[in-house]
């Protein structure tokens, strides 16, 4: 304890003050642009396609084209408002 108390007297303590939980802009404007239009067209289907491709044994099928529309759409959709929230 004497130690800790030696040390603490050349490097004082800092305690950190509780804070909200910071919430990331980009999640929230990604959840409002995924309930919009075209958004949810490629949403369903990339659904659609892993519907198909989880329904057989063997297939050489991927869904990713139909992800990266959906992702594209998503983001460009954000782009539009992120950087206006953004500090």
């Amino acid at each position: 304890m004497a130690a800790r108390k030696w040390f603490s007297s050349f490097f004082p303590t800092v305690k950190a003050q509780e804070e909200e939980d910071i919430v990331d802009p980009q999640t929230v404007l990604r959840e409002k642009c995924s309930q919009q239009g075209h958004a949810t067209q490629l949403w369903e289907k990339y659904q659609a396609c892993n519907e198909r491709v989880g329904s057989r044994s063997q297939t050489t099928e991927t869904c990713v084209e139909e992800l990266f529309d959906y992702l594209h759409e998503l983001d460009h959709c954000v782009t539009k408002t992120l950087f206006s929230k953004l500090k």
